[in-house]
């Protein structure tokens, strides 16, 4: 089952599944984050059904976004959402493997990468690796190392991977991204509530960059009474 939610920008919507793969806050606040230039061109790696490239539309207006899914029937509902929406010429839904990225489009030819990985690492728990919502939380089709190298083979010199993930994974995403030669500058830490740990960040890295990374001010996400704070993204926007 299916059903279709309106975005609140722009009169745009989304098709999600009823029984499972939803978008969640930490897309929001990527999609915020990732701070797009206009006119650049944009690769969305783990697109599920399209979130992050319909609201950097709406925010930066990239001249184009490709979005690649692993999972066909998520990869049919984003690309409804997009001729749902009209945006089917700016963005171009691909199900593929992340890994063929830079074959598909080829090397060198991306300003800026933005993606919403699996969190839990591989071998974690019994999951059913043919489960649409277990492969978007685990990696079993993907891991960090592939995401990020697929990532820096397909940007510019000089462009930017912007990626949301789990707050204790942060110095296996950073000693990742120097892996692959992209250099953390700009992080963002998010916390559900000013009393709780750390559970999102959010992390620009540079290819080729220089090191100095740039502290953004916490991002919380309720305010103590539990209320969700509907300005999260001040400060990171």
């Amino acid at each position: 089952m299916e059903k279709i939610e309106d975005l609140g920008i722009n009169g745009y919507r989304i098709i999600q599944s009823k029984d499972g793969f939803c978008f969640g806050s930490d897309a929001v606040l990527l999609a915020k984050f990732a701070r797009l230039t206009r006119g650049s061109r944009v690769l969305d790696l783990c697109t599920g059904t399209g979130i992050i490239p319909v609201l950097s539309y709406a925010l930066f207006a990239p001249a184009s976004i490709d979005a690649v899914e692993i999972i066909p029937r998520v990869a049919d509902m984003a690309s409804r959402t997009m001729r749902l929406n009209g945006l089917e010429d700016v963005i171009r839904v691909h199900n593929a493997d992340l890994a063929d990225a830079p074959t598909i489009f080829g090397k060198r030819v991306f300003d800026a990468v933005t993606c919403n990985p699996p969190y839990m690492p591989g071998g974690g728990g019994l999951v059913n690796p043919k489960d649409e919502l277990a492969i978007s939380r685990h990696e079993i089709k993907c891991t960090l190392d592939g995401v990020v190298k697929s990532a820096a083979d397909c940007l510019k010199f000089g462009g930017k991977l912007f990626m949301v993930h789990r707050a204790d994974r942060l110095c296996d995403v950073i000693s990742t991204f120097r892996a692959h030669k992209i250099e953390p500058k700009r992080l963002a830490v998010v916390y559900p509530k000013s009393d709780r740990g750390a559970n999102l960040i959010l992390v620009e890295g540079l290819l080729g960059g220089r090191p100095q990374l740039t502290l953004d001010k916490p991002v919380f996400m309720y305010d103590d009474e539990g209320n969700y704070i509907q300005n999260i993204t001040e400060g990171i926007v």
